[in-house]
């Protein structure tokens, strides 16, 4: 006989399924699987995500005072059993869907095949534009005829779901609700973010599309995004074989223990059938995360795996004793900012001469580099965010959201995009508004790591304890702008990032 459903019986079995959950995830993407077995854990957890289970939680955040500690958590656990209902009848797709992209080949022209999660890979390595210009195109072909389908119907769905609850004005209404700060407002810095940075962007951009293509700015395409941000030129500077042992080694000279005592496991080998795209894996917070990497080359594996490791450490540096919400839940943008924080030491003149194997002429031009990258990430990051609440939204027909996608990506970005990539080149539940207040927020924590522990704080030893304790013991419990008023007294805004910006390019 079943406990009777609780709030405490909702966070003891949330733990085990996302437990659960989590490791399917791992041992697919990783390529261990070559699924995810998602349906029956959604099975066997059934009763806490189920109509009653819902009911459960939205009655309690209703009747919860909103300054409450306890409206913080129930808004959590709302946020879960909202994600939940929608994932429970969207397993059957996402199963599919993984299964698809660990088999799937692009047919290249001349008959050979190239794995799909390698596709990315190979472009991004190519210096013969014939050649990745090619294998883009095949890889356009097989996505818009196989995989299109299958994110239209679960976007399609995942939309019903959602607004089918009634918990707000539909589904950007529903977000609102649920993550604690408002979509439309941060939409609207994105579009001054566009609009304040398009001089800049329009006077960097042809230089380097001509200095390092050798092509026509307007002739550039997403392909050619991909080789020009892989910044082949500095790949000398970044070693695969040095790489793990000098960032760990900065790691733990600030003070850290870069495997937190073994409860970071580092999957940075070849595999086939694990993705092209790094991620983390907090299997069980904070005793298991896995940090998972498949190598691109150069500059790319140095700056994902500073990102993942700042995930796998907020993981496996939360506090035990927090409830299930604070360490599972909550705003990833918070996680997000950490990855960033870490990553962003690449931007960092005195940690490239330190760790990096950069002449020290070389040193200047590969900043300048890095800030034409995050200014293109960032434009593009915008465009996508201002594309996907009209996804979200419905005020724009499924089949006007390919024209518009490439529109807008295009204008923000100058390099052509592809209409088969309109429902592949989404995040889902709108990560990347988490990503952009990320990128705010990580701006902040850099500021106050500055003040607190001078400009290369990245190796001082108090400055390692001060993160864990301050900012990764919490956990995921205060939103993105709650921590930036806390540790900085400060908004989160795109104005640092310009600023940073601007200083990168000289």
């Amino acid at each position: 006989m079943s406990t009777p459903l609780s709030l405490d019986r909702l966070r003891r079995d949330g733990q085990a399924f996302m437990e659960a959950i989590s490791r399917e995830f791992y041992l697919a993407h990783s390529g261990q699987k070559p699924t995810a077995e998602l349906q029956p854990l959604y099975a066997r957890y059934a009763d806490i995500m189920s109509e009653e289970s819902l009911a459960l939680v939205l009655d309690a955040f209703r009747a919860a005072d909103p300054a409450s500690e306890d409206y913080r958590g129930l808004r959590q656990l709302l946020d879960w059993q909202v994600e939940s209902q929608s994932s429970r009848e969207l397993a059957a797709l996402d199963e599919r869907e993984i299964a698809w992209e660990g088999s799937a080949l692009v047919t290249l022209p001349e008959g050979g095949k190239v794995p799909f999660q390698r596709a990315s890979i190979d472009i991004a390595n190519s210096d013969d534009r014939d050649e990745r210009l090619a294998l883009e195109s095949a890889r356009a072909t097989l996505v818009e005829h196989e995989l299109v389908p299958m994110r239209l119907e679960h976007f399609q769905r995942e939309r019903d779901i959602v607004e089918r609850l009634r918990l707000a004005d539909g589904y950007n209404g529903t977000f609102d609700l649920l993550a604690g700060f408002p979509l439309l407002e941060l939409r609207a810095q994105c579009e001054q973010f566009l609009r304040d940075t398009r001089d800049m962007w329009d006077e960097v951009y042809p230089e380097f599309v001509k200095r390092i293509l050798g092509i026509a700015p307007g002739d550039a395409t997403r392909a050619d995004a991909l080789a020009l941000m892989r910044a082949r030129e500095f790949d000398g500077g970044f070693p695969w074989n040095a790489m793990q042992e000098r960032i760990l080694g900065q790691t733990a000279e600030m003070g850290i223990v870069p495997d937190a005592e073994g409860r970071v496991v580092f999957d940075t080998g070849d595999r086939e059938g694990k993705r092209s795209r790094a991620f983390c894996a907090p299997v069980r917070v904070p005793d298991e995360v896995y940090l998972v990497l498949r190598a691109h080359g150069g500059q790319n594996d140095w700056n994902t795996f500073l990102h993942e490791l700042g995930h796998a450490l907020h993981f496996a540096y939360a506090r035990p004793a927090l409830p299930f919400e604070y360490r599972w839940l909550g705003d990833n943008s918070v996680t997000e900012s950490y990855a960033m924080l870490f990553d962003h030491r690449m931007q960092d003149a005195g940690w490239l001469a330190r760790y990096a194997s950069l002449g020290k002429a070389d040193v200047p031009r590969f900043l300048r580099s890095a800030g034409f990258e995050e200014l293109q990430f960032l434009r593009r990051y915008c465009a996508k965010l201002i594309y996907e609440t009209h996804l979200y939204g419905g005020d724009v027909p499924w089949h006007a959201l390919p024209d518009l996608y490439v529109q807008l990506l295009t204008d923000a970005t100058s390099f052509r995009y592809h209409t088969a990539d309109a429902f592949v080149d989404v995040d889902p539940r709108y990560y990347s508004a988490r990503y952009l207040r990320a990128w705010q927020l990580q701006a902040r924590l850099n500021e106050t790591l500055t003040e607190r522990f001078n400009d290369d704080w990245w190796r001082n030893p108090h400055a390692g304890p001060w993160i864990a304790h301050e900012l990764f013991g919490h956990g995921q419990r205060e939103l993105a702008q709650e921590q930036a008023a806390r540790v900085s007294g400060k908004a989160l805004s795109f104005a640092p990032l310009v600023r940073s910006i601007e200083r990168l390019l000289g």
